[in-house]
C-alpha cells in the first residue's frame, strides 16, 4: 500500500525578528501619524506585505528624493547609505530608520574597516538593497564580490590590506566556499569578530537541509525579490530536491505535486504566515492534509522599535 501523502512544516519559518521590527515602525507611525507615511524601498522584500501597507495609506517611493519636504519617511529594513540620510536631513524629513540591527552591525564593520585603511570586500548580490546600502558606506574602498569565480578573479596584491563582509541573506555554503578563497589568496585578511549571516538566514537554511532527505518537493514560500527565500530554493535543489519559490497560493502549480508523496514547507524571513496558512489550506485540498512539524532551532531574538514611536503608543 501507498505511504499516506504529507507535509513537512519546517520551523523556524516566515518572519524574523528584524522584519517584525520594520513592520511595527510602520503600524506604529501610522498611528502617531496618520496616513501617508512614505517608505524608501519595499520596507521587507515581499508583495504581499506592501499590498497591505498600501491599503492603510502607506507610500512606498524609489528615492527619499520622491517624499514631500517634511514629512515622515521610513527607512527599509535593508539599510541605507550615509548619503541617503544626507538627502533626507536637506529635505528636512522625519526618519524613522527601520534598518535591521544585524544589517546595522555591518555598516558598523565597514566603516572601522575603512578606517583602518583596508580595502573592503563585500560578500553579496550587486544591485541589492542592503548590498547598495553597505557599500556606500566606504564606497572609494569597496569591491563587490558575488561569486568564488569573482574572489579568484581579484587583481590585488597578495598582501593587500583587505577585510570582508557579507551580506545578511546569502547561502551559508556559498559564502563559505567564496570565503576560503580570500583567505587562500590574501595574507593580510580581516573578517567581522562573527558571521555577518544572520541567524534567521541560517536557521531557514538548515531547517532545509533537515527536511529535504525525507521530501520529494520542496516549497518555499517568499516574494521573488526575497534574496533569503531564493537562497532556500537553491539549498533544496543543491542538495538534489526538486524546489520551487512560491510567492502565494495563486502562483502554485498542482502539477509540480506529480510522484510526490512528502512536500516540505518552509517560507523566508520577509513572508507572512498567512501565505503558508494558504498554501497548506491548497495542500490539503489536494491530498496533503497530514502535516509533521519540524523544529530545527528556536527564535525568541526581538529587536524593539525606536523608543520615541513605543513612547508615544502607551
Amino acid at each position: 500500500m501507498d505511504s499516506p501523502k504529507k507535509v513537512i512544516l519546517v520551523e523556524p519559518r516566515s518572519f524574523c525578528a528584524g522584519v517584525r521590527r520594520a513592520i511595527a515602525i510602520i503600524d506604529l507611525a501610522l498611528e502617531r501619524h496618520g496616513a501617508p507615511i512614505y517608505v524608501r524601498k519595499e520596507i521587507v522584500h515581499n508583495h504581499y506585505v506592501v499590498r497591505q501597507f498600501e491599503r492603510r495609506g502607506v507610500r512606498f517611493v524609489d528615492s527619499e528624493q520622491e517624499v514631500p519636504e517634511g514629512a515622515v519617511c521610513v527607512f527599509s529594513a535593508h539599510g541605507v547609505s550615509p548619503q541617503v540620510r544626507e538627502n533626507a536631513a536637506a529635505r528636512r524629513l522625519d526618519v524613522l530608520d527601520a534598518t535591521c540591527p544585524l544589517v546595522s552591525k555591518v555598516h558598523q564593520e565597514a566603516r572601522r574597516f575603512a578606517r583602518d585603511g583596508r580595502t573592503l570586500l563585500l560578500v553579496g548580490h550587486a544591485g541589492h538593497e542592503e548590498v547598495e546600502g553597505t557599500f556606500g558606506h566606504a564606497p572609494d574602498q569597496t569591491v563587490i564580490v558575488q561569486t568564488v569565480e569573482d574572489a579568484e578573479a581579484l587583481d590585488l596584491p597578495a598582501d593587500a590590506p583587505l577585510a570582508f563582509l557579507t551580506q545578511t541573506t546569502l547561502s551559508v555554503d556559498e559564502t563559505k566556499d567564496i570565503i576560503a578563497v580570500l583567505r587562500r589568496r590574501f595574507s593580510d585578511l580581516r573578517g567581522p569578530g562573527t558571521d555577518d549571516i544572520c541567524y534567521a538566514s541560517q536557521n531557514r537554511q538548515d531547517g532545509i537541509r533537515a527536511v529535504v532527505p525525507r521530501s520529494d518537493l520542496v516549497l518555499v514560500v517568499g516574494s521573488r525579490n526575497s534574496s533569503n527565500s531564493i537562497r532556500m530554493v537553491e539549498v533544496a535543489r543543491r542538495l538534489g530536491t526538486a524546489a520551487y519559490l512560491v510567492p502565494d497560493v495563486t502562483e502554485f502549480d498542482p502539477a509540480w505535486l506529480a510522484g510526490v508523496r512528502v512536500v516540505a514547507l518552509s517560507a523566508g524571513a520577509s513572508a507572512p504566515e498567512i501565505l503558508v496558512e494558504q498554501l497548506l489550506d491548497r495542500l490539503a485540498e489536494l491530498g496533503y492534509a497530514d502535516v509533521e512539524l519540524e523544529r530545527v532551532a528556536v527564535e525568541d531574538i526581538v529587536f524593539s522599535p525606536p523608543a520615541r514611536l513605543t513612547a508615544a503608543a502607551e
